[in-house]
């Protein structure tokens, strides 16, 4: 189940010079590569991680208790009969793209099947950007109740709140019209609707407390119908996750008689409900092997975390004029590649169309930051450098 922001990833003919750069991945050895491949090294290398098995670690304590609740024999006050949720969390990250977006209905022409959106190891496989992809699979071998744990990865911004690679949790609970006790199959949505709501109030409240809930409308294109969840936690509005009845036509798919059954699934991002009851304001931090930041917990407490790092930003200004299908994503790569997690946040700072050619030019300020100590103006400059290069020579942009 896709939160908030869906993702999902379709090649664009007419995007040649953002082609031209998903399709260099910066590797060392270029010419094993299949030329569909777009994943960076750096990607790669953290597909071993498996940070949320981590003893200890923020995400590891927040699976912990929500596997926990879902361990329980009745999590909705509906008191329907049914297996108890089992638990999958060892998939492989690489998926078959057909199962990640055509299965689950999300159009062809969707913007987050862009090869700009998600990193493609084929033209048939890539990394997975959602849990869902394996909501099908699991039904289809019989489970009815579930709970599935992954690592998954997208191209994003670059900021505080988003990385390359995050986790994210799916849950699916299926039924037959005779367990719910009715006679059709529009009855059951609604029962199903109401249990869902339920189990996921009951969660909310299970993690962040007694707090104010609303649900909002939404859309996804494998529920129907489709609400998100926001909790009013430390005063402020948080869209906490995204759910609904599960379509006809993924049912289908999945191989269930949509004559008589029904479901539900949800999606929640891990991160962002690990960063408020943790209090990480930069979700680099879980990525960190800096001791200072993994003793600070103990698996199964909710501890708040204690900033380390008093380092100051060193920031630097890039100027440009943009080719017609220019792509942020792609811009945001290459700050990546070339100085790591030390790029704190990427923002756009001013936008100039010139009034006699119609050119756009853009300016970025890239904050630099170093969690451990202080970054030069050396370093830096070394950083800026290479990002000129390669803004020029992958992106095609005139630098100003």
């Amino acid at each position: 189940m896709l939160s908030k922001s869906i993702f999902a990833t379709q090649f664009l003919k007419a995007n040649r010079s953002s082609v031209v750069l998903s399709l260099r991945t910066f590797s060392t050895d270029q010419k094993a590569k299949d030329p569909y491949d777009n994943i960076p090294d750096s990607i790669l290398s953290i597909t071993q991680r498996k940070i949320y098995k981590q003893d200890g670690h923020p995400l590891s304590t927040l699976i912990e208790k929500i596997e926990g609740f879902f361990g329980q024999g009745q999590i909705s006050d509906l008191h329907i009969p049914g297996e108890k949720f089992k638990v999958f969390s060892d998939f492989p990250p690489l998926v078959k793209v057909k199962e990640c977006f055509d299965d689950l209905g999300i159009p062809e022409d969707h913007v987050s099947r862009r090869i700009t959106d998600t990193y493609y190891k084929s033209r048939d496989t890539c990394l997975r950007p959602h849990t869902s992809v394996h909501q099908i699979p699991l039904m289809r071998a019989g489970n009815n109740a579930f709970i599935c744990v992954g690592d998954v990865y997208r191209k994003d911004t670059v900021d505080k709140t988003h990385y390359p690679a995050f986790h994210q949790m799916e849950g699916v609970r299926t039924y037959d019209l005779k367990t719910l006790g009715v006679g059709n199959v529009a009855e059951a949505k609604l029962i199903a609707e109401r249990d869902l709501k339920q189990v996921l109030e009951n969660l909310a409240r299970l993690v962040f407390g007694d707090v104010e809930m609303r649900w909002i409308d939404a859309y996804f294109p494998f529920t129907e119908p489709s609400i998100e969840l926001e909790i009013f936690y430390n005063n402020e509005w948080l869209e906490v996750l995204g759910c609904g009845v599960i379509h006809d036509k993924v049912m289908t798919r999945a191989g269930k008689d949509i004559t008589n059954e029904v479901g539900w699934a949800f999606g929640l991002g891990l991160e962002r409900w690990a960063m408020k009851l943790f209090d990480i304001s930069d979700i680099r931090l879980f990525w960190s092997q800096d001791p200072r930041f993994i003793t600070q917990f103990k698996q199964g407490h909710i501890t708040k975390f204690k900033p380390y790092s008093r380092f100051p930003t060193c920031y630097k200004d890039l100027a440009f004029w943009v080719p017609p299908h220019f792509n942020e994503n792609e811009f945001f790569q290459i700050v990546r590649h070339v100085s790591g997690d030390l790029a704190e946040t990427v923002e756009c700072i001013d936008k100039f169309t010139h009034p006699k050619t119609g050119r756009e030019s853009q300016c970025f300020r890239i904050n630099y930051r170093h969690m451990d100590r202080s970054l030069t103006n050396e370093e830096v400059d070394q950083f800026q450098v290479k990002l000129r290069q390669l803004v020029a020579s992958e992106l095609q942009c005139e630098l100003r």
